[in-house]
């Protein structure tokens, strides 16, 4: 490993790019001290281009957010490491590019860390039921989870939970069962309770006990005025929730036995 990758491991992607920022810039600034051309082969021409090259591969592998701020980030990154910028520009869309990082680009999903994907409930579970949404939803849980989001990774908890027993019914065709007189499902409240007393299926001793539980921690994150989720609150849950949504989704015939 180089000294210059050794400096920056162990950082995440915005910080590593945020640092590559910083480094463009102090290398634009010996350039001129030294009277030397960046778009020449010299040191400092060369030292940038490797730069340009390590920023672009880390800006590869961050998670893209909105269409307007991925091309706008990309759109700063040109310009900082171009060799063609002039140094006041530079240092102007660096602070820019800087800033942009620290805040749009902080937390979860600017992270490549697979960790943060499997922090709470393992999304090969849902993968292999071949939904997209599930997966979805599931990754946010996690992500809110690994970034400290209690109540938010709660609520998402609540709407996987919701949507494991809608998949159930209907993979049994019995969606009618959990429908009101519009032919809207119902909310989670009465789900759970259709769920636990429905004689189509034999639910675990485990999912009996722990749906409630799931229930009311999603009712309080989302619901309770003075309530706010704490990790070891989410810790608790954990088995119950793998146990839960895994029998629905074989209910569903989503899960091979």
């Amino acid at each position: 490993m180089s000294r210059e990758n050794a400096r920056h491991a162990g950082q995440s992607d915005p910080n590593k790019l945020d640092s590559l920022v910083q480094d463009v810039v102090d290398v634009a600034k010996k350039a001129k001290k030294h009277r030397q051309n960046l778009q020449r082969d010299n040191f400092y021409g060369n030292k940038l281009a490797a730069l340009r090259i390590e920023a672009t591969n880390t800006f590869q592998r961050l998670t893209s957010r909105s269409a307007g701020d991925t091309s706008a980030l990309a759109e700063m990154i040109e310009e900082v490491f171009s060799a063609t910028t002039d140094r006041s520009r530079r240092l102007e869309v660096a602070r820019e590019l800087s800033f942009s990082l620290k805040t749009t680009w902080r937390g979860p999903k600017a992270t490549s860390d697979a960790a943060s994907d499997e922090s709470l409930f393992p999304l090969s579970i849902l993968e292999s039921t071949k939904r997209t949404y599930l997966v979805s939803i599931g990754r946010q849980m996690n992500n809110c989870y690994f970034a400290g989001w209690y109540d938010a990774c709660a609520v998402m908890m609540r709407r996987l939970v919701e949507i494991a027993i809608i998949e159930a019914y209907e993979g049994q065709n019995m969606s009618g069962k959990i429908k009101n007189k519009d032919g809207d499902y119902f909310q989670l409240s009465k789900l759970v309770s259709f769920a636990l007393s429905e004689t189509n299926w034999n639910l675990s001793r485990n999912a009996k006990n722990n749906l409630p539980i799931l229930r009311n921690i999603g009712h309080w994150s989302a619901h309770g005025r003075y309530y706010n989720a704490k990790k070891e609150d989410i810790d608790k849950t954990q088995p119950g929730c793998r146990i839960v949504i895994e029998e629905f989704l074989h209910h569903a015939g989503l899960l091979k036995k």
